[in-house]
């Protein structure tokens, strides 16, 4: 069996260590630096010849953490790496995952084949924005479930009366998969967007009087639509609402939303770095998720027992 290695790029390295950790290896050695434009270099500091070399990087803004694992990925395959594993905890652009209107990217293909074009063998990932996004890559793909997270808190909290909700009609499925397995009901919250990040109205299908609503999301961008979801949900006469979303991208004025809002909490992971406090926002890790992945892939074993 080939060695294992693990590496960073500069986006993720908290969580990396923790990944290296779990799995029982320390974070390998690489040098990221800059010219003075601006462009960037990437060297492995120990030898991957004939080596797993797992990279671990979310490719949330800015763009250089995409470039910089792209880099990263070529370097490792000219290094003479066995194989070469792109762990994306956070996969960015995967909300253009199709051309909803003319003449516009589609983002999340072009991302694909720039990693494939790179050089990576596989790919493994969290909660993607659409599933689909796996058919876009020629390569494996291991898409871990962020359920394996977020049940057990639900559990640990044995809320009496709970009850799940989708902020939006596109996370049906999702938030129906949390309610099946908890044997509950779920309700949905129907918007309509006048354009990216500004809603329109909003409307809640279903019935939570007196119910300890859970929404639930894979990311939390600038928490407009889940604030608003909250406060819609409260007015119809919830006795308390709180959410759970794998990827915290919190842009813009997302934490004063989040402060100001009527949720009790809002969890999330740390596949993208925290960038401040809050004290209505709960941070779980997928570091040992990952970490058992990794152990799967590399012990030619299935991943299908990290699903609930």
């Amino acid at each position: 069996m080939s060695e294992v290695k693990i590496f960073s790029g500069s986006n993720s390295t908290e969580l990396a260590k923790k990944i290296s950790k779990n799995f029982g290896k320390n974070l390998g050695q690489v040098t990221l630096s800059r010219f003075s434009d601006g462009e960037m270099s990437t060297s492995f500091d120990e030898s991957i010849r004939g080596c797993n070399v797992f990279i671990i990087q979310s490719t949330n803004p800015p763009t250089d953490n995409i470039l910089e694992l792209c880099l990263m990925i070529d370097a490792a395959k000219r290094a003479s790496a066995y194989k070469v594993c792109a762990v994306i905890p956070y996969f960015g652009y995967a909300r253009q995952d199709r051309k909803d209107r003319p003449r516009v990217s589609i983002a999340a293909k072009l991302i694909a084949n720039m990693l494939t074009s790179a050089g990576a063998d596989r790919i493994m990932t969290c909660d993607l924005h659409a599933g689909q996004i796996q058919g876009f890559f020629d390569i494996p793909l291991d898409h871990l479930n962020g359920s394996a997270i977020f049940v057990p808190y639900l559990q640990m909290l044995d809320l009496p009366d709970l009850i799940f909700a989708s902020p939006d009609v596109g996370g049906v499925a999702r938030a129906r998969a949390y309610a099946k397995h908890f044997e509950v009901d779920m309700v949905v919250c129907d918007k309509h967007r006048k354009r990216a990040n500004e809603i329109a109205s909003m409307q809640v299908i279903g019935d939570v009087e007196g119910r300890d609503v859970v929404l639930v999301d894979d990311l939390v961008d600038t928490a407009g639509t889940l604030c608003k979801a909250a406060q819609i949900i409260m007015d119809k006469g919830a006795k308390s609402v709180r959410a759970i979303a794998t990827h915290g991208v919190l842009s813009g004025k997302a934490y004063e939303n989040i402060e100001n809002s009527v949720l009790k909490e809002l969890v999330i992971t740390d596949t993208i770095p925290l960038r401040q406090k809050s004290s209505k926002i709960r941070v779980l890790g997928v570091a040992d998720l990952f970490s058992k992945a990794i152990h799967a892939v590399t012990g030619n074993t299935s991943i299908s027992s990290l699903f609930i």
